[in-house]
């Protein structure tokens, strides 16, 4: 049975089939309308009697052709019926399908595209018919594919059973996450008011002209484009910051997906929208789209044309969205050997780098933050070198090293890799207080904190197969640090780890998000464990979301799992994105055959520098003047 149905406001319409599977041993039978008020033809209350009689409906309703169309506002319903025999102790199984196609998907400023499936069942609002009766006649490939998948990760005696359990459940975000998969070509929508170019000298090629279409990255993958929210609570397509921490699922499970999003912000960087904004934060106004600025997001209402839906601060000024672009792209790149992808989507990696080189104000390679929550921690006040931002530029520095080098800029990876001798320098200098970095080189209350989250470039570094950006006794005594204290010094470590602590042993209560555990950095801290040999903490680290927001003794959020939740279980948004990084704890369980087998790189071929470039590294490092230049 089918029924179509159009929708209010001119929305795409939909349709739905309901099936059953006849064989030799059930018999189908079916009744096309009825209605839940007396005025139907046949009423709810009436099909529930026949059932009750016979347990099956008139065949003659196979020929009764198409029913009449309903009135705008009434409730009309179709029954299927499947009936069989089971002798005692016999068994018999009965399958049931539905499905539903609504093969448009229409955002609010009108632009309308078809969903991936219409490339292989077409637009026809029959195509539901098609769907349901696929199901009935591969449901059972299908679940031999999923226990061919799921199979080896259940076996695997390394794994406790609650994380087995958790890595999987967490994919339904994947698709209750708001998740639109089109198959459409986009077509450029760029400002025509400009004739500035933006050249990038440092990896010799010219960006496109404000005015022109950015390279060509349109479904290479061939996959079409995706999209999913940051959370239901927070409606922005494909959050960028909180992607680095989800991407890991759709790396390892849908590369080519991950891949088509990466290229979506890479034609994003060389992008500009001038159309001025207000920010929440303070009034200010501003542009929604500065050239060379990663985006914090896809957009709302206009995906991928107009972006910058996040109006909270200018994240243009944030200090994480372009280095977390250079990993996430060094990251595919190297986990998927994609040579095609790595020449594409290289000028906005340039452009990248160089625009955040801005916010080194002092010129000594290392960039800072500006005294305002100017990344993803976007309640949370940053000030001067930080743990988390500083980190992450030097995880950057040395994958556009590693990536320029893969692709012959030999020349590019030699200053990157001068500016990452520099600017490490610094960090540990300003930061590491001899058992972990601090937040900040400020003079805050907070600048002492204990972050969870402080090695995040580290974290993407060993994801990626490139050398560690500290000697391992520092990464380790860090970690154990925060294992220590953010972890195990909150509830005896059952609800994850505590995003800032005192160095006393206090939670840090600067703002809500210092005294949140955030469920996905838990587990991108585990996955940083794993990547260091401290399984044991990992999976107790891990463990606490999972008692937490999965057990039955826990605070009840299955298949919903927030954002964060406060030392005493309240929430903050349901149902989002940055969870899914516990497939990061997977990939470093399990890493990509292509980071496996790629040749290693030892300690003194990590700079990848020339040997006149080698000596000039050297010097910079032994002594380091406040007002040197990074070239």
């Amino acid at each position: 049975l089918w029924s179509f149905g159009r929708t209010a406001n001119n929305n795409p319409p939909v349709t739905f089939a309901v099936a059953a599977l006849e064989n030799q041993n059930v018999d189908v039978t079916v009744l096309p309308i009825f209605g839940l008020s007396g005025e139907s033809s046949v009423t709810a209350k009436e099909m529930w009697g026949t059932m009750v009689q016979g347990g099956c409906f008139d065949r003659d309703n196979f020929n009764a052709g198409p029913s009449m169309p309903s009135s705008v506002g009434d409730t009309v319903c179709a029954a299927v019926s499947a009936s069989t025999w089971v002798e005692p102790h016999g068994r018999c199984t009965v399958v049931f399908s539905l499905a539903w196609s609504s093969p448009e998907v229409k955002f609010k400023k009108g632009s309308t595209y078809h969903r991936r499936y219409t490339k292989f069942y077409g637009t026809s609002p029959r195509s539901a018919i098609n769907l349901a009766q696929d199901a009935l006649m591969k449901y059972k490939h299908w679940e031999e594919e999923i226990d061919k998948w799921q199979t080896p990760i259940l076996r695997d005696e390394r794994f406790p059973e609650w994380y087995k359990i958790t890595l999987f459940n967490e994919l339904y975000f994947l698709v209750a996450g708001g998740t639109v998969w089109i198959d459409s070509d986009l077509s450029s929508s760029l400002p025509e008011d400009s004739d500035l170019p933006l050249h990038n000298s440092t990896c010799n090629s010219t960006v496109p002209l404000i005015g022109s279409s950015p390279p060509d990255f349109d479904d290479k993958e061939n996959v079409g484009k995706f999209l999913y929210l940051e959370g239901v609570e927070y409606f922005m397509w494909c959050t960028y910051d909180v992607h680095f921490y989800a991407s890991f699922a759709l790396l390892d499970l849908f590369p080519k997906i991950e891949l088509s999003i990466q290229r979506d912000f890479a034609r994003a960087v060389l992008r500009e929208d001038r159309t001025r904004v207000r920010f929440l934060a303070d009034g200010t106004w501003g542009t929604r789209k500065v050239i060379g600025a990663v985006p914090h997001d896809l957009g709302a209402h206009d995906p991928w044309h107009e972006l910058n839906a996040y109006n909270i601060h200018d994240t243009s000024r944030w200090k994480d969205l372009n280095p977390k672009f250079v990993l996430q792209v060094y990251r595919d790149f190297a986990a998927t050997d994609d040579m095609s992808f790595g020449r594409d989507v290289w000028p906005a990696v340039c452009t990248a780098m160089e625009y955040i080189e801005q916010f080194d104000r002092d010129g000594d390679c290392m960039i800072e933050n500006d005294g305002f929550p100017d990344q993803t921690y976007d309640a949370w006040t940053v000030l001067g070198v930080s743990a988390y931002c500083g980190c992450l530029w030097l995880a950057a520095l040395q994958a556009a090293a590693a990536m320029a080098r893969s692709l012959g800029h030999d020349d590019y990876a030699d200053r990157c890799m001068v500016k990452f001798a520099k600017a490490k320098h610094v960090f540990e200098a300003k930061l590491w207080n001899g058992s972990y970095f601090n937040y900040d080189s400020g003079t805050s209350y907070s600048s002492r904190s204990i972050q969870a989250d402080q090695l995040a470039g580290q974290w993407y570094t060993a994801s990626s197969g490139l050398p560690p950006l500290f000697d391992e006794d520092r990464i380790k005594c860090t970690l154990q640090k925060i294992f220590d204290y953010n972890v195990m010094r909150v509830k005896g470590g059952r609800i994850g780890a505590v995003n800032g602590m005192h160095p006393n042993g206090k939670v840090d209560e600067t703002c809500m998000q210092s005294r949140e555990i955030w469920t996905g950095v838990t587990y991108s801290l585990a996955a940083t464990m794993l990547l260091h040999g401290m399984e044991d903490q990992a999976f107790t680290t891990a463990q606490g979301i999972f008692l937490a927001g999965w057990s039955e003794e826990g605070y009840g959020y299955w298949f919903q799992t927030p954002e964060a939740w406060t030392i005493d279980g309240h929430y903050r948004s349901l149902i989002y994105m940055r969870p899914l990084a516990i497939w990061a704890m997977q990939h470093a369980l399990s890493p990509p055959r292509a980071i496996l087998e790629a040749p290693k790189v030892n300690t003194m071929e990590r700079a990848y520098v020339s040997p006149g470039a080698l000596q000039f590294l050297q010097d910079s490092v032994r002594k380091i003047t406040p007002k040197s230049g990074c070239f």
